[in-house]
């Protein structure tokens, strides 16, 4: 499968690997980012966790060579606790997030990732879930459209396009990709057509949030990651938008700061201790020579936390 893992060389820096480390890949997809860091871990212990079992079973063929010092796990990352509990692992030394859609997962045209081929609407990164991208675009409501279209894609015509996927169910179920971005494009005028940006990019993120929950287990791991990391240790996120980012930069701002206690409180009554510092002042973006090899990668933004 062909797969460029995103600022491979910086997260193999930023993590600063002890070689007999515990290390976490919590997006293990193809394994590109594992493999790396295993080759700086000696002595030490891989988790890979991925809910899509393709990537798994391609991922446990890359990373055989390193036998038991990589666990891999199928599972989602806002499960972290348990599964780190399974594992009978109390701490680790660094973890790793990559929150982006591979490459052989927008390739395959039958998962209904990419809005650049027509296909089944799909859009599950676990393709045992019940959930799809065209029980979304068929069941929910105009409203509950409008609302993912704005707030998980931040579409300036969520309210539109999302009157229009209403409108075009009416006379028959929409069923492919190739369908809805038809319906995008009927529906945005001119302007927007001619902006660099595919017109269809913003709502096929929005219904891939929604079908994965995304956001929600984003949420529910950036809450348990610091708790699990030994002091030192590092917390990396790659994300691949705004809203993402914007998360976890809030995320990582509130670990940072303490104290949230209003400032005309005399003592502390939040009991909210400064557990996390910014290793570097902005996100880490990818490089021209990177970009030259992977366009795919050119909006991606890795951020570093340390635990204190």
């Amino acid at each position: 499968m062909r797969h460029q893992s995103v600022l491979l060389r910086e997260c193999v820096k930023y993590l600063d690997i002890d070689p007999s480390g515990t290390y976490v890949d919590g997006t293990l997809g193809m394994g590109g980012h594992s493999e790396a860091i295993l080759e700086q871990l000696p002595h030490g212990r891989l988790i890979g966790i991925d809910r899509d079992e393709r990537a798994l079973d391609y991922a446990r063929q890359r990373l055989a060579r390193f036998g038991s010092r990589a666990a891999l796990v199928k599972g989602n990352f806002g499960d972290l606790d348990q599964i780190l509990d399974g594992l009978g692992v109390e701490k680790a030394d660094g973890m790793l997030f990559d929150l982006g859609v591979s490459s052989p997962q927008l390739d395959d045209k039958q998962r209904g990732f990419s809005y650049m081929q027509d296909a089944p609407l799909d859009m599950r990164m676990d393709e045992t879930t019940a959930l799809t991208a065209r029980d979304v675009l068929n069941t929910w409501s105009e409203t509950e459209l409008r609302s993912i279209f704005w707030r998980y894609g931040e579409e300036r015509y969520a309210g539109r396009i999302a009157a229009a996927v209403a409108q075009a169910r009416e006379e028959a179920p929409i069923e492919t990709t190739g369908q809805f971005v038809d319906i995008i494009r009927r529906t945005m005028p001119a302007s927007a057509l001619r902006e660099k940006q595919h017109p269809a990019k913003r709502c096929f993120q929005a219904v891939r949030i929604a079908v994965n929950d995304e956001l929600g287990e984003l949420e529910r791991m950036l809450d348990t990651a610091p708790e699990r990391l030994n002091t030192g240790g590092r917390l990396l996120v790659i994300s691949f938008h705004s809203l993402e980012d914007r998360i976890v930069k809030e995320a990582i701002r509130k670990r940072e700061n303490g104290c949230t206690c209003p400032p005309e409180f005399p003592v502390c009554t939040c009991g909210f201790v400064q557990t996390l510092r910014s290793v570097t002042r902005k996100p880490v973006i990818p490089d021209g020579e990177e970009l030259a090899v992977n366009p795919r990668a050119r909006s991606a933004r890795l951020r570093i936390a340390e635990r204190v």
